[in-house]
């Protein structure tokens, strides 16, 4: 690599984000594999190798990670908000606050979303389903709900009225 050496790129990814690293080197000590993994690697091939020995651990790998992404599917974690919709657990300020299920399946529907606006069509849509013939104006009463359970949570989002189109998870930049 010409601007920085492997190690250095690993702890960049690593500091960034969770991608999977599977380093491919020459480096073959075992000082230098013991390296690579503790710097976050998730794998660590020595050259020469067998191609397809490398497509069965990149395919490894990407199941360990694609496993780790469903666990926190459904969790969404905001400045004292935290939303786990896998327990169907709602936490403000770090306590456990009550609230009904479809209240639940509406904070998520939004909060999974970001800044996203939806009509009040569409929000029934996505959490009571097609088939629900109710009256729209019941995503209303529970919009006002989440409000008085999240009121005064933080500063950095909140359930934003959109006049005339419908309502965001609005979080701030």
């Amino acid at each position: 690599m010409p601007v920085m050496d492997g190690w250095e790129a690993c702890r960049k990814i690593r500091a960034k984000d969770n991608t999977p690293i599977i380093m491919l080197t020459a480096k073959g000590e075992t000082y230098d594999k013991v390296l690579g993994l503790e710097l976050g690697a998730d794998d660590y091939i020595v050259k020469p190798f067998d191609a397809k020995e490398v497509t069965a651990r990149i395919k490894a790998v990407l199941r360990r990670t694609a496993a780790k992404e469903d666990t926190n599917k459904g969790v969404y974690d905001f400045d004292n908000l935290h939303l786990d919709m896998n327990r169907y657990e709602l936490k403000v300020k770090g306590k456990v606050v009550e609230a009904p299920p479809k209240e639940l399946e509406l904070l998520a529907c939004l909060a999974g979303h970001p800044n996203r606006v939806y009509t009040r069509d569409q929000l029934l849509d996505e959490v009571w389903g097609f088939e629900y013939y109710g009256d729209s104006r019941t995503i209303d009463v529970h919009v006002k709900r989440l409000r008085e359970k999240l009121e005064g949570a933080s500063e950095q989002w909140n359930l934003k009225t959109v006049w005339g189109v419908g309502y965001k998870f609005e979080v701030k930049e």
